[in-house]
């Protein structure tokens, strides 16, 4: 297999607006088909994309034999099972975040995925940034001494009524849509930091608190405490301006970083004593380099870069905030 070809679970904005372009623009990967119940999207899609093998019903895209991979956009609460439907069918997955809604969900689409021999991840495009490759180069250089405290947001003003992301029946809330992603940047960085194999490190104890609209959290706050004595703060939200910042704070030093879960350039900011130096960060195409990556897996027979552990680490943590925000 030279090319991995493509279909598309439901023609989300995330897959119209990244993703199914970056495969159009990615070496190795073939946009081939769509299935979405909506004949208008279904239009769209062939408008947009040129794309001739549409389909009406999710099974007949799973179906078509000629299909290696599928993208699964669908609302939070419909993964868990057409990620497994999926790959009951032999496609490979890639799913986007959160992989699902509880870790019970989870343990079972990774049984099913090393039982049908596909690969599976959790679409975490962030992980593909030319900033987060040098978030990890400063924690790996040891210029930040010990890591003492962790702060992560990622919120913004949800201004559409109707949006799938505040209904509860469909998985919705900020920490399932945005406060995944401090969460796994904090767990992304105990482990660097601690020099152990990805999804090792967990927390000891958790604090949350949350504010409720229509049955689910507009408002998350969460402590994550580590064993080591390592503090860490996630913060999502739909209710106020955009806010994506985390810094990562030790005994030498603190990196701050803007925009930590976006591939536009800009600068992280490494503060050591009096002493305060900007690190460029390059734009990324965090997308197609994402596509790129779980294709070679799929040619090549080798986990992606985002591995199952991690996913299961990050959806127990999320487990265990919301039960403390209770």
């Amino acid at each position: 297999m030279r090319t991995v070809r493509w279909g598309i679970l439901g023609y989300a904005r995330i897959a119209s607006m990244s993703v199914m372009p970056a495969i159009v623009r990615s070496t190795g990967a073939q946009l081939l088909g769509l299935a979405s119940r909506d004949a208008a999207k279904r239009e769209a899609a062939r408008t947009q994309f040129g794309l001739s093998r549409l389909y009406e019903r999710y099974e007949d895209l799973l179906a078509e034999p000629e299909i290696d991979a599928i993208y699964n956009p669908l609302p939070n609460a419909l993964h868990h099972e057409w990620t497994i439907r999926a790959a009951e069918a032999g496609k490979h997955v890639l799913c986007e975040k959160p992989l699902a809604l509880n870790v019970a969900q989870v343990q079972e689409m990774i049984a099913v995925s090393e039982r049908t021999g596909v690969q599976l991840m959790e679409a975490f495009m962030y992980r593909y940034t030319e900033r987060t490759r040098l978030v990890l180069d400063v924690i790996d250089r040891g210029v930040l001494g010990e890591i003492k405290f962790l702060e992560s947001s990622f919120r913004f003003r949800l201004d559409r009524p109707d949006s799938i992301k505040l209904q509860r029946g469909l998985g919705g809330g900020s920490l399932y849509d945005v406060g995944c992603y401090p969460v796994n940047f904090s767990g992304m960085v105990m482990d660097r930091a601690a020099r152990v194999k990805p999804g090792a490190t967990r927390p000891d104890a958790v604090v949350a608190r949350a504010s409720y609209t229509q049955g689910i959290d507009d408002v998350f706050s969460g402590i994550l405490h580590y064993a080591n004595g390592v503090v860490a703060a996630v913060n999502s939200g739909f209710n106020a301006h955009k806010r994506v910042f985390s810094e990562v704070v030790g005994t030498e030093g603190v990196l701050e970083i803007p925009d930590t879960f976006f591939d536009n350039p800009g600068d992280l900011t490494l503060t050591r004593g009096e002493r305060r130096d900007l690190i460029a960060v390059p734009q990324s195409d965090r997308y197609r380099s994402e596509i790129e990556d779980f294709s070679a897996a799929v040619r090549d027979n080798r986990p992606p870069a985002l591995t199952l552990a991690e996913t299961l680490r990050n959806t127990e943590v999320i487990d265990r905030l919301l039960q403390a925000a209770e």
